[in-house]
């Protein structure tokens, strides 16, 4: 494979607070929305429930202790020889309750010790200041980011945060995956919004349920994320702060115009919607449609459109996993039950064990379109591959179906950097064994790293490393031209 990759790109791997810290009510840290979600798998949904239930397991709040092992998982990924590492902080572990007037100098401290950690082995800390959780106090006394209210509290958090470790972090993200809003499925997830009963199933099913309520969240979180921008730049100029979007690429099923127009409509509702706000600081032309078909109507304050467009982000960060076959055909859609989310099974492409479709060629054709569309950095902060692994007795584990999937995924970005996109970056999603955020398991792994625990919380936690482990150093001491 010729040299694509430019010298100083940053290669890496990504973790979620609420997935691999444990900790939940340690040091001062209050409950998060994340903490009130069970497990799950395969067959079994996850539940929301307002109250902590003892009968229930939590993931999150043991999950992988990274709180504790943090020092040893930075010294692995150093052995990779990582050039960035993506994490998210905990909101509630910097203000328990969210409209704390102090922040918890525990949580402050811990994170200051994560960064600097990185920054001994010279990796770069890609920090995400909500992902899928804020505290939940404030879910509770406003409905989440349905209450417009929030947006002070997150401008408190993010002051506070970029002052803390300024000269630590550089590259920050506001929301992640903040277009799952635009589905029921990110009502709860992303936005912090309350079901109305105590136990709540955990859907992937696409729904337009309470659209004005998510909608009205996710202009909210825009507001926040542009006055986020605006405060780090104004702390620092050489901060850099993005979006980052969930990837959805979806494909006509059939030469059907009405598939085509489908496709369409899914990739400015699911992707376009988003972006266009976040780096283009408006809403794009086609939303007045949607919110009329969907029966929203925004609540602006005045100078709301000033806010959006002083705040435009510096680079655009997204998740890319799978694409989607997208068909209108009544017959079709009856015999494709399953997770709608990833769309009708695909003829040309395999699928995962979880169903989703591999393909790699997408994350170019993806690529493509979303630099075609905004000109701006692009970096990949989740891709890879969740799975069954084998801990052999002898402490090894092979995994050449994951070094399969990423050696194609980084030959088509190679190939999306040859055509021209300015692609700074890639962290490869559970670079260490977490729990899944969909499923709430640790069956499902990602991760370089396997991490001796089981769905049930048992293991040792101790860490072993797999057959990807060794790819990836491979990959990145030669910057991804190395990829046997």
């Amino acid at each position: 494979m010729q040299k694509t990759f430019p010298d100083n790109f940053l290669w890496g791997g990504a973790t979620a607070a609420n997935q691999c810290e444990g900790a939940w009510n340690m040091d001062g840290k209050g409950e998060s929305t994340a903490d009130h979600m069970t497990g799950g798998s395969r067959t079994t949904p996850r539940k929301f429930t307002k109250n902590i239930n003892p009968a229930y397991s939590y993931p999150s709040h043991t999950a992988i202790e990274h709180y504790k092992h943090y020092r040893e998982d930075i010294a692995l990924f150093a052995e990779m020889g990582f050039k960035s590492y993506r994490l998210s902080i905990a909101w509630s572990r910097i203000f328990p309750n969210g409209d704390d007037t102090e922040p918890n100098q525990a949580g402050i401290h811990f994170y200051c010790s994560l960064f600097e950690e990185c920054l001994k082995y010279g990796i770069e800390p890609v920090v995400t200041l909500s992902h899928y959780e804020m505290p939940y106090a404030l879910a509770e006394k406003y409905n989440g980011w349905a209450g417009r209210e929030v947006i002070q509290f997150f401008e408190r958090y993010c002051e506070t945060v970029f002052k803390a470790y300024d000269g630590l972090v550089k590259y920050w993200l506001t929301f992640n995956e903040i277009n799952m809003l635009t589905m029921a499925l990110g009502e709860t997830l992303a936005g912090g919004i309350l079901p109305a009963q105590e136990e709540t199933i955990f859907s992937f099913q696409p729904s337009n349920d309470n659209a004005q309520m998510r909608f009205q969240a996710l202009h909210h979180q825009f507001i926040a994320s542009a006055k986020a921008v605006k405060i780090a730049h104004e702390i620092n100029p050489d901060n850099r702060v993005g979006c980052m979007i969930a990837g959805m690429c979806g494909y006509p099923y059939s030469p059907n115009p009405d598939d085509l127009l489908a496709v369409q409509k899914s990739w400015q509702r699911g992707t376009y919607y988003c972006g266009d706000v976040q780096v283009r600081g408006e809403y794009p032309a086609f939303a007045e449609r949607m919110w009329e078909e969907m029966g929203i109507t925004l609540q602006w304050k005045e100078n709301d459109g000033a806010i959006l467009k002083a705040g435009c982000v510096d680079y655009y960060a997204f998740s890319y996993y799978a694409s989607s076959c997208i068909s209108t055909d009544k017959d079709i859609l009856a015999k494709n039950t399953g997770n709608m989310l990833m769309g009708v099974p695909n003829p040309y492409l395999k699928a995962s064990d979880w169903g989703w479709t591999i393909d790699a060629k997408g994350l170019r054709y993806y690529l493509n379109e979303l630099y075609g569309r905004y000109r701006i950095p692009m970096m990949i902060v989740e891709n890879g591959l969740g799975a069954i692994d084998t801990l052999e007795p002898d402490g090894s584990i092979h995994d050449p179906y994951r070094i399969d999937y990423l050696r194609e995924h980084v030959i088509q970005m190679g190939e999306a950097v040859r055509d021209g996109v300015d692609l700074i970056g890639y962290t490869m999603w559970g670079c260490i064994d977490i729990i899944s955020a969909s499923t709430g398991e640790m069956l499902k792994r990602y991760g370089f790293i396997y991490v001796n625990r089981d769905d049930e919380g048992n293991g040792s936690m101790e860490r072993y490393k797999k057959d990807s482990f060794y790819w990836y150093k491979k990959c990145i001491a030669s910057n991804g031209t190395d990829l046997d």
